[in-house]
């Protein structure tokens, strides 16, 4: 199939744009850049290098934006998507988020296409074992939640990451994949990639009030793997 990928950048995306590609087309990325950092749709962290990862992967990317309101910004995906031709199905890196499945599953539905989320339910240790497995190369970006501190911006995702997420699941019942927003993430390499990415300039922000912050991607380069 000829498939449209909602792409943010973040492992869930990026992932489910490689399993999805082992058998299908991926014809467009689409990128929604929302002014709404608590959007409930869309991932915000760094959004604006998903132009640099289309690069890297050949595929046309179409980028929009949106005010992130609740409601309308589903309007507003569904009104984008509805313009794109000769595709026949979206896929999303959606793994627990009913409001997102339910939404997508929606525009799908109007517009008679497939809905494509091989994430859907997948055990969250699973997920992340295999993006390791699959040399796929993922940082933390942004953190909220108890249990993080400043020292996890910027940290890669490995196994010894995945313990210490493990430890924070047991502690405060963080979710092992951020799915309730407790962090996001941004993918330097993976197969999809003609090269890796490497960060040059960056910036922390901390908020210890709210136990928050961000990894602020200022500039990047990309090297031969």
């Amino acid at each position: 199939m000829k498939l449209l990928s909602l792409f943010s950048g973040g492992k869930d995306s990026t992932f489910a744009t490689y399993l999805a590609s082992r058998e299908n087309k991926i014809s467009y990325l689409l990128t929604i850049e929302s002014k709404n950092k608590e959007s409930y749709m869309f991932h915000t962290s760094n959004i604006k290098f998903t132009k640099t990862q289309a690069k890297l992967m050949n595929i046309p990317i179409i980028y929009h934006k949106t005010k992130g309101e609740k409601e309308e910004e589903v309007k507003d995906l569904e009104k984008i998507i509805s313009r794109i031709k000769n595709v026949e199905g979206i896929v999303s890196g959606t793994i627990e988020s009913n409001y997102q499945k339910s939404r997508i599953d929606g525009i799908c539905s109007k517009l008679n296409i497939v809905h494509f989320s091989p994430l859907w339910k997948k055990d969250s240790m699973e997920i992340l074992n295999d993006l390791i497995k699959n040399n796929f190369k993922v940082i933390i970006t942004s953190v909220a939640a108890y249990g993080f501190d400043i020292e996890w911006l910027g940290k890669e995702i490995n196994f010894e990451t995945i313990k210490d997420l493990e430890k924070l699941n047991k502690k405060y019942s963080v979710n092992l994949c951020g799915e309730g927003g407790e962090f996001e993430t941004f993918v330097l390499d993976c197969p999809l990639f003609k090269k890796r990415i490497e960060v040059i300039e960056y910036e922390k922000i901390w908020d210890n009030k709210t136990r928050s912050g961000e990894f602020i991607i200022k500039k990047i380069k990309t090297f031969n793997k």
